[in-house]
């Protein structure tokens, strides 16, 4: 599937660090920064989560919930999130079946090796439960802004 503008977000439920389920659709009324990153605690995706939990207050000013997901378990999150602080919900996308339906799961090439893997992406999602923004791939430095900016 392409998710793109305009169209209406994919809804979905997955339990979060605490493994409590969280479905999109509780979330109409309020901005949604829906952020997709490969793995806790890498160099790269922590830099990204630090710059959600930094810019928090900014994002939180206008009305915006972010979710952060991944295919790492819920004791994974849960100490990410411990460890740095992070205000916000990391969902638990084992499967990749959120991945997939948002289009980010995809054939990645890394030291010569190619797998299936996580694109790094961000999807704003309006108040109506419409994608106002797509960001994908993501280049973690300066994207926070970006996103304050499509706000």
């Amino acid at each position: 599937m392409v998710v793109e503008t305009g169209i209406a977000a994919p809804n979905f439920t997955l339990l979060d660090q605490d493994e409590k389920p969280l479905d999109l659709k509780s979330l109409r009324g309020r901005w949604v920064v829906l952020y997709f990153y490969p793995k806790d605690s890498t160099p790269g995706c922590t830099v990204e989560a630090c710059d959600f939990r930094d810019n928090f207050r900014r994002l939180s000013a206008k009305d915006a919930v972010v979710l952060g997901v991944s295919r790492e378990s819920a004791k994974s999150h849960s100490n990410f999130r411990a460890k740095k602080d992070l205000p916000f919900s990391l969902l638990v996308d084992a499967e990749a079946e959120v991945c997939k339906l948002y289009g980010v799961w995809q054939m990645k090439k890394f030291m010569g090796r190619e797998f299936m893997g996580i694109v790094r992406s961000t999807f704003l999602i309006d108040p109506k439960g419409r994608i106002a923004k797509v960001w994908s791939p993501v280049s973690v430095k300066g994207h926070v802004d970006e996103v304050l900016a499509a706000l």
